[in-house]
């Protein structure tokens, strides 16, 4: 568990490094991001292997009909976190698509995982997302961008639809498959 710990302290506070420590950060220049995104790699790293050395510490069993949902909020997810990257319609409808995202996405997996490693991966990332969304707003005000062509959108749809169909593969890959059988 200690890998895992260590990955998901490196992870966040290499992302809040440049909110916590902005003049610093910046001072940094190019290396400062070289650095940070070095870190941001171990910090994944580690919460990969120390996640898949972790011994099965069961907490809580989740009931069989969780899977179901999870499923569904994976699905918007994958669609919160494509929403960055749009120029249509829903550009703006939120402030933080990607932290919203990683939001969803912890949730979910904390309804379908009742072990320990899972609880400290999930609800730690979860809490990172949180607290990131939390000082980024208070640094920041948002100028909502404008609203792009629907047609964007409908393409954001297909890519969603894409990108979970090639994460269940992965997940298949790994040895977990997503849906009940």
């Amino acid at each position: 568990m200690a890998y895992l710990i260590l990955g998901l302290i490196l992870w966040s506070g290499a992302h809040l490094f440049k909110r916590i420590a902005p003049d610093l950060r910046e001072r940094m220049g190019m290396a400062g991001k070289a650095l940070a995104a070095l870190v941001i790699l171990a910090g994944l790293g580690l919460m990969i292997v120390g996640y898949r050395q972790a011994e099965l510490v069961h907490v809580w069993f989740p009931p069989a009909w969780t899977v179901h949902v999870n499923n569904l909020m994976m699905l918007g997810a994958v669609f919160l976190y494509g929403m960055s990257a749009t120029r249509g319609r829903l550009r703006g409808a939120i402030r933080h698509p990607q932290l919203t995202a990683v939001k969803v996405w912890a949730v979910a997996h904390l309804l379908v995982n009742g072990d320990l490693a899972s609880l400290i991966l999930f609800g730690g990332l979860l809490g990172w997302a949180v607290l990131e969304v939390v000082v980024i707003n208070m640094a920041q005000e948002w100028d909502r961008p404008a609203p792009g062509e629907a047609k964007r959108d409908v393409i954001l749809v297909i890519l969603t639809v894409v990108m979970f169909l090639a994460m269940t593969f992965v997940h298949n890959w790994l040895g977990v498959w997503p849906f009940p059988g």
